[in-house]
């Protein structure tokens, strides 16, 4: 999970009980963006790294990642999906606001609110897929739906088919 500021709306909180969900043989769960107070408050089994203002270091982050989890509460279209989505790594995220919006059924499961069965289950079944399934998948999605010429491009046809009417 990658936050900044981490907080009960961007479901710190659904990671602790996600922890006790997974094996902790089988699973890591790293979080990004904490501060030096929640690092020292994780539960054994939860990596924490703080806020980082490099975009190579937190693109390896994404990359290294099997699945990004995104328990948001509250967001309108969340970049970190986004970006985990660039980067070649599938999203596992509630059912919040436009969380779903950047999630196919190739790139992502999206589960309710508080589910965190949901989100244990829908973690494991992206991980029983085929190593590198989703690489490929994830990225020409990204390009295809958030490179920021062809969406210019879709505003600019969009907004001339409105002017010509």
């Amino acid at each position: 999970g990658v936050a900044s500021p981490w907080s009960y709306r961007k479901g710190l909180a659904d990671f602790v009980r996600l922890r006790a969900e997974l094996s902790e043989e089988l699973y890591v769960i790293v979080l990004v963006g904490l501060t030096h107070n929640q690092i020292r408050s994780l539960p054994t089994g939860i990596l924490g790294i703080s806020r980082t203002q490099s975009v190579q270091e937190l693109a390896a982050f994404y990359s290294a990642a099997d699945v990004f989890v995104n328990p948001t509460y509250e967001d309108n279209y969340p970049t970190v999906n986004l970006e985990a989505t660039a980067c070649g790594t599938p999203v596992v995220t509630y059912r919040t606001g436009g969380s779903p919006e950047a999630v196919t059924s190739e790139t992502g499961i999206v589960v309710e609110q508080g589910d965190i069965a949901g989100l244990s289950n829908a973690i494991q079944a992206i991980e029983g897929k085929r190593k590198g399934f989703f690489r490929d998948i994830c990225r020409a999605h990204a390009e295809e739906s958030f490179d920021k010429w062809k969406c210019f491009h879709r505003y600019i046809d969009l907004y001339n088919t409105i002017l010509d009417r």
